[in-house]
This record gives structure tokens, C-alpha cells and sequence, in this order.
């Protein structure tokens, strides 16, 4: 078969200088047109003798077209004329396939001609025989891989390796057979449709595909079918959509269906090939039942002590719905004073609970009507019906023993006068045993509220009265709880809060609101207003306050200012008479009675200070003097009895204070003759140093007067209390003991008529401190490696040291400078 390049409609009836030739396997009635359509084109190039020859090459070879007038007889350069060829896929036979053949005009058959192809395949798909141009698949070929393969052929001079033509293109389709299935490639499929959906509702849309070439034939030409419940659900052949087939669809019947889409090519004839897929469609709840009630009847018990919220029981209707559809709201039928129906919003049930106490005594047995309703209704199915349902709750009420209940419940208000006695009665509470057996009742006052205990009740009565006088000017209302228990059992108790009104009586006079004062010019004119006070009563009688303003009978002889009554409980005041002169008189005392209208009758006398004052043109006050003259009509004699009794408290503190202080001072005075500490502390012995604690006598320091005398006994005198140029005498024994022990005999009683001259000189001089001590040190120990350190020792030593200068500092240092530098022995004895 030649094939003509189609890019040229001339080259078909020009001269072919390369023949592209095919077996296509096909039948017999296809070769024989093949045949045919040769021999048309080898006679008609003949019959045009030498022509116009064209070349022709693919798109990639860049062949070039080269024309010559129709007059010229030479030829041109051969060039190839191609066409594509066509293989069919899947070929089963051993055999290589042949494909077509090339041959160039050239070619006289000696075998000089080399023919190759290069590109996709070359070498191994598809081979060429070198000499006859023939080319064969090798391979079994898919479409569905590969279309088309495009490849170049060559003519070379077999001994040059010349070209003989330029290199030329051409194309190898693969002719597609059916041999691919529809495929659904996103299977399996999952669908919903709502229930009760009318006939012909689109639920979803499936989509097969098949891999065979759709401009060929039907082979890619799908068709689509339901298998299994076309009862239920349809499917469009030619776009895939899927249908309901039924308007019955009921979600509570059935909630989901399988089906089998089947997609068949060939356009659904026969042979062709075909695939499925398996659908699943949900069936979507819509709101198409009403709540149900399991029971047409429940029965609850509870106790009537219970507390008022506290669940009874609970109930729940069923929907067969699902999800928002089956949301549910309940309701008492008939509105219920005892109790009261909410909903669960988690469990959706329906909690019946108490309203109000319950009361056995009163009714034993309650039903309550509680109806479901559906909160989202939809509107297309209230055909169906109604979406409620009624049940009864039957609530039993179970008896307990309640404590007293108090009439009225809510509390209690009652009134007293103010005025009134003690033991009064002010009311009684009255309270009582709702059981059946009505047991007795005690009262009582919780005294955290009363105590200052001024009421008082009857615990059998209930009886309030009085324990204390009232003011209500201090507490107009006075709060109290009782407490009813039962007579025998104490533990059932209630309270009830009890309010007293105090009324009031007319016991407290009205008072001048403030302590007023007021200002007035020099040349204040007769009649001219200077201030307006108001008054204040601390009493609020049911008819309302009336005052009466006046001045007082002190004042009537007042010729200065007058007073006019307002009557809105205030009062004015005016000026009686003009030119007022500060120098002389710079403030008056005005005395105002006040009078309230009772009963009883009450008064009470205020002061209102008027000072007089300078002012300018204007009126403006300029100044005013400090200085205040009293009129004598100005001050009532509670006044003045207020002054004295001031003035002699004055006088009694200021008695009391100076008598206190003398006191105080006789007291200390007394204290200081007392405890003079004009001592002599005698430190007879310092001890033996820090490891001798038993050598020093601390009793000499705490019995400061006791100063020991020589003591005639057998041991003689303590040696440690004497000094230590005695204690040497002492230690000498013999008659020289003897009259050194009566020498510091002697020397003891010069220093007590010392130490008591001393004090007598202290007692009369004022000026010297009070405490004058004289401390010995006699002797330091015989562990001490010192020397003594006392002064007085100085006088057994035979030192050359001259005392005489103590004489020349006055008599203080007299007697001192006689111990230290005596002049005379005798003298001093005398």
C-alpha cells in the first residue's frame, strides 16, 4: 500500500521517487484497496510523464520543497514520500508483525541500497530489513502505554555509506483494540439522601473511565446499570447520576443500601467489556416522629419534709429520631402549684421536682400530667400528626414528723407604745403541731438576737412582754427570732422572725436646730429681717410635727428684736428699732421658747447670738468686735447656774490638784528619813583571791545599820569585823589584847558620834544629796599579794607622809585630818 504525505495535496500526483508500503493484517476486502489505490497512483505519475516532484519530511527533519516550471524536462533529486503506518496492539502471534515497508525509486533491486530507521523503538521494537526495507515489530504492543511511535529513515549507498535521500520522519500508530474494562477510579462510592425523599431525588454521581481510545470506535463508549436494588435507586446510563426510585425511603426501617453500579463500554453491546463499583447510600434522619411516652403511668414517692428543689423522679419519652430531631422539651399539662418539670439537656429526660412544701396532712396523693413536645418540628410533616405525648406522674407523699409551724409562716409584726410599762404585753405568736397527733408547743427567744433581754415570752403561751422600758428615739424596730420546739422532742424546731415597732410618744421637747447665730448692720432699719432659724424634734408623732415660736418671758421686755412665726417650722427674725451701735453693745443674746403641739405639750428654750457689726454702703459686713456685753435680760438663771457650778468645778480640780501634790511630797519626804544611807560598810576582809570564796562576808553589805560592838564573850569579838591595825592588836594576846580591844571599843563609839553628826548636819543642810556613805577597807586577805588599799590604815604606818593640810579644808575635813595627823594624844582623848 503507498501512503502519499498528507501535508501535500500535489505530491499525490507527482512522480513517487519512495514507496511506503503496509500490511495491516486486515481482511481481504482492505488489501485489495490498498492494491487498487497503488496502481491509481503509479498510472497517473506515468500518464504526467516527467512532473513536478515534491519533498516532503517530518516536522523535525526541516525538509524543504523545491518546485520547477512544468517546461523543464531534467529531474529533480529524488526525495521520500511518506505516510504514516498503523500496527494493531496486543498481538499474540510468534512471528514478528509486519508493519510496512520503505523503498526510494532508486532501489532497481541490486542490493546497493542500506536501508535504517532510528528513533523510539528503533533496534528493538521495531527492525528493518537492510535490504528490502521491510520493518517489523518485535514486541507486543499496548496502546494504552504508548500511542505512537515516531522514528526517521535513511537510504545510504551501500559501499559509500552515502545518502542517498535526506533523512526523512515518519509515525507508527498503534491501533487500539477494546481490551480495557471501565474503570470507577474513586470507588467505592458513599452517598446520603434524606428520608422521605420524593421520586427522582439526585443523591450522588458516579463516573467510570476506560483507558481505550475514544476516537476509535466504541470501545471507550461507556454505559452505566444498577445490579442489585433497582427497586430503590436508579442510575442515568449515559451521566452516572444515581436517583431514588421510591418515595418511601424510611431511615428507621432501614438507614443504609448496598448497591452495584455496573459501567459496561462498547456503548452496552454486546461484547463489550464492563466494570463495577459498590455504592453505599445513607438514608439522613429528618424529624418525621413524634416522642412517645414508654409508660402511660409512673408513681414516685416522696417524703413532705422534703426540701423545696428537691427531685422527685425522672421520665423520658423515646424518639425514634436521631441527633437534633429527637431534642425534646417537657411541660406540666396543667399548670401545678406543688411542682415543676425541667429537662436534662444531657439525657433528655424530664426531672420532676418540688415547687412548693408538700403537706401529708393536706393531700397524700398528687398526679402530675407531663407532656414531651419536639423542639425542631418540621413544617412538611405536621400531616403525619402531632409531635407530643402526654404521661402521669403520681407522687406519693409519705408522712414525717414536722416541727411547729408558726401562723402566720412568713413572720410576724407587732406594735408597742413607747411609754410603755415593764411586763407589758406586746403580742402573741401562735404556733402549732401540723401532725396528726397536734403535740404542744414551747416557746422561746433566741437571745442572740435580744440581748440586752428586753423582751420576754411565755413558753407556753407565746406571750411577749416587755423586760425593759423603750426608747424609740434610741431603736424605733427591734428584731427577734422565736423558736417553737415540741414538747417532747426538742429537736423538731422551727424559728420565726418576730419585728416590734416602737410608737412614739411625746416625750422629747423640739430644739433649736443648730446654735444659731446672726449679723446685723449699724443702720439696720425697723422691721428688717436678720435670720430665720428652724427647729428639730426627735419625736415623729403619726399627725405630724406643729411648732409654735416665741420669745422667751425673759425677753418680753426686748426692745430690740421681734419674732414672727413662719409656720412651717421656722421662725423669723427682725429688728424692732434702727441705729445700733457695736461700741457700746456688739452682741445681743436673744432667748427663743419653742413649743411642739403634744400631747403632751413639750418646750425647750434656745439662744440665737446676734452680733452687731460695721458695714459698708452696700451693706456688706466690714467688721465685727470680739468684745461681747451680756444684756441682763439676755441670760436666764439656768444660765447662770451653769456658769457657777463651771467655775466651782474649776476651783475643786484645781483644790484637789495642789492637795495632792503636798500629799505626795510629805509622802516622799517621809520615804527619804526613811532610808538615809548614811552607812558605814565595812569590808573587813578582800578574801584570798579568785579561788577563795569563803574569805569575804557578805552580810556586813546586806544589813547596812548593824555595825557589831566589842562583844565580851569567851571567843572574843569577830576578828573580821574589826579593822585590820585591831585585828593585829588582837592576835598579840595577853593584857596588851585586852587594852587594844578596849582601845577599838573606844574607836567605835567615836565613829558612831562621827557618823550620827554627819547625819543630823545632812538632815538640816538641803543642799548635800541624800545618801552619804562611808565604806572601810580593812583588810584585803592574806591570799592577796597587794598591800591594803585603805586609807584609814594609813594611821598604823609609820609613813612620813604630813596630813596636817586636811585641817585647812574647812570642817567638813576636820575630824578626818584629827585621825591622820593628831597633834596631841592627850588632846584627843579629852
Amino acid at each position: 500500500m503507498l501512503h502519499v504525505d498528507p501535508g501535500s495535496i500535489s505530491s499525490f500526483f507527482s512522480f513517487p521517487q519512495f514507496f511506503f508500503f503496509q500490511n495491516k493484517m486486515a481482511p481481504s476486502w482492505t488489501a485489495g484497496a490498498w492494491t487498487l489505490l497503488a496502481a491509481l497512483g503509479f498510472l497517473s505519475c506515468c500518464s504526467f510523464g516527467w512532473c513536478e516532484a515534491s519533498r516532503t519530511s517530518g516536522s523535525t527533519s526541516g525538509g524543504s520543497r523545491q518546485e520547477e516550471g512544468p517546461s523543464s524536462l531534467e529531474r529533480v533529486k529524488r526525495g521520500w514520500v511518506w505516510n504514516q503506518f498503523f500496527v494493531v496492539e496486543e498481538y499474540t502471534g510468534t512471528e514478528p508483525l509486519y508493519v510496512g515497508k520503505i523503498h526510494t525509486d532508486s532501489d532497481e533491486g541490486e542490493g546497493n541500497i542500506k536501508y535504517t530507521i532510528s528513533g523510539e523503538g528503533a533496534g528493538s521494537i521495531f527492525i528493518i530489513d537492510e535490504l528490502t526495507g521491510d520493518i517489523h515489530a518485535t514486541e507486543r504492543l499496548d496502546r494504552e502505554e504508548k500511542a505512537f511511535y515516531t522514528l526517521r529513515a535513511r537510504a545510504r549507498d551501500r559501499l559509500s555509506n552515502d545518502l542517498l535521500e535526506p533523512e526523512s520522519e515518519f509515525v507508527i500508530k498503534v491501533q487500539d483494540i477494546n481490551d480495557s474494562e471501565p474503570k470507577f477510579l474513586e470507588g467505592p462510592y458513599i452517598g446520603s439522601v434524606a428520608e422521605l425523599s420524593p421520586i427522582g431525588t439526585s443523591v450522588m454521581k458516579v463516573t467510570a473511565s476506560d483507558a481505550d481510545d475514544p476516537t476509535y470506535g466504541s470501545s471507550a463508549r461507556v454505559v452505566y446499570s444498577v445490579l442489585d436494588e433497582e427497586k430503590i435507586f436508579t442510575v442515568d446510563k449515559h451521566t452516572g447520576i444515581i436517583m431514588t426510585a421510591v418515595a418511601d425511603l424510611d431511615r428507621e426501617t432501614q438507614d443504609r443500601y448496598e448497591l452495584v453500579v455496573k459501567a459496561t463500554d462498547m456503548a452496552g453491546q454486546l461484547g463489550g467489556l464492563s466494570g463495577s463499583t459498590t455504592v453505599t447510600i445513607v438514608i439522613t434522619d429528618v424529624n418525621d416522629n413524634p416522642p412517645r411516652f414508654p409508660q402511660k403511668m409512673y408513681q414516685f414517692s416522696v417524703s413532705e419534709g422534703a426540701a423545696v428543689g428537691t427531685p422527685v423522679g425522672r421520665v423520658i419519652a423515646t424518639d425514634a429520631d436521631m441527633g437534633e430531631n429527637t431534642d425534646m422539651s417537657y411541660l406540666i399539662k396543667e399548670e401545678d402549684e406543688l411542682f415543676k418539670v425541667t429537662t436534662d439537656v444531657e439525657t433528655q429526660e424530664a426531672v420532676v421536682s418540688i415547687k412548693k412544701p408538700l403537706d401529708f396532712e393536706t393531700k397524700r396523693t398528687h398526679n402530675v400530667v407531663v407532656e414531651a413536645v419536639n423542639k425542631h418540628v418540621d413544617p412538611r410533616f405536621l400531616k403525619l400528626g402531632s409531635f407530643r405525648d402526654q404521661t402521669i406522674v403520681q407522687v406519693s407523699v409519705s408522712d414525717v414528723d414536722e416541727p411547729p409551724i408558726f401562723q402566720p409562716v412568713e413572720g410576724t409584726i407587732m406594735e408597742v407604745q413607747e411609754d410603755a410599762k415593764v411586763g407589758a404585753l406586746v403580742g402573741t405568736i401562735t404556733a402549732r403541731d401540723p401532725d396528726v397527733k397536734n403535740k404542744p408547743v414551747r416557746f422561746s427567744i433566741d437571745r442572740t438576737t435580744d440581748q440586752e433581754m428586753i423582751f420576754h415570752i411565755d413558753p407556753d403561751s407565746g406571750a411577749i412582754t416587755l423586760g425593759k422600758i423603750l426608747d424609740r428615739e434610741t431603736a424605733g424596730w427591734h428584731n427577734i427570732t422565736v423558736r417553737a420546739v415540741e414538747a417532747d422532742n426538742h429537736t423538731m424546731a422551727s424559728h420565726s422572725a418576730v419585728s416590734i415597732r416602737i410608737l412614739d410618744v411625746n416625750d422629747n421637747p423640739p430644739e433649736l436646730a443648730t446654735p444659731y447665730e446672726a449679723s446685723i448692720c449699724e443702720d439696720a432699719k425697723p422691721g428688717q429681717l436678720i435670720h430665720t432659724i428652724s427647729v428639730v424634734d426627735r419625736d415623729e408623732p403619726q399627725s405630724g410635727h406643729r411648732f409654735y415660736f416665741t420669745l422667751a418671758p425673759e425677753a418680753s421686755s426686748n426692745r430690740h428684736f421681734t419674732l414672727r412665726d413662719v409656720k412651717d417650722h421656722t421662725a423669723g427674725i427682725q429688728t424692732q428699732r434702727s441705729g445700733f451701735n457695736r461700741h457700746e453693745q456688739n452682741v445681743y443674746f436673744l432667748p427663743i421658747l419653742v413649743v411642739d403641739s403634744g400631747p403632751p405639750s413639750l418646750s425647750s428654750t434656745g439662744t440665737l447670738t446676734i452680733h452687731v457689726c460695721g458695714c459698708d454702703a452696700e451693706g456688706a459686713i466690714q467688721s465685727c468686735n470680739a468684745t461681747a456685753y451680756v444684756m441682763s435680760a439676755a441670760l436666764s438663771p439656768g444660765a447662770l447656774i451653769a456658769l457657777l457650778v463651771c467655775m466651782l468645778i474649776l476651783i475643786v480640780l484645781v483644790l484637789l490638784i495642789l492637795t495632792l501634790k503636798r500629799h505626795r511630797k510629805g509622802q516622799r519626804m517621809a520615804e527619804d528619813e526613811e532610808d538615809m544611807r548614811d552607812n558605814v560598810i565595812k569590808y573587813n576582809d578582800e578574801g584570798g583571791g579568785e579561788q577563795d570564796t569563803q574569805a569575804y562576808d557578805m552580810s556586813a553589805l546586806r544589813n547596812l545599820y548593824d555595825f557589831p560592838e566589842a562583844k565580851s564573850c569567851d571567843s572574843g569579838p569577830d576578828i573580821r569585823s574589826l579593822p585590820q591595825w585591831i585585828q593585829a592588836n588582837r592576835v598579840g594576846g595577853g593584857a596588851e589584847g585586852a587594852a587594844a580591844a578596849a582601845a577599838a571599843a573606844a574607836d567605835f563609839s567615836l565613829f558612831k558620834g562621827y557618823i550620827r553628826k554627819k547625819v543630823e548636819q545632812a538632815d538640816a543642810d538641803l543642799s548635800v544629796p541624800p545618801y552619804d556613805s562611808f565604806q572601810t577597807y580593812a583588810f584585803e586577805g592574806t591570799s592577796s599579794p597587794a598591800l591594803s588599799l585603805s586609807s584609814i590604815h594609813t594611821m598604823s604606818t609609820t609613813s612620813e607622809q604630813d596630813f596636817s593640810y586636811l585641817s585647812d579644808w574647812g570642817p567638813r575635813f576636820r575630824q578626818l585630818a584629827g585621825y591622820y595627823a593628831p597633834e596631841n594624844p592627850e588632846e584627843e582623848r579629852s
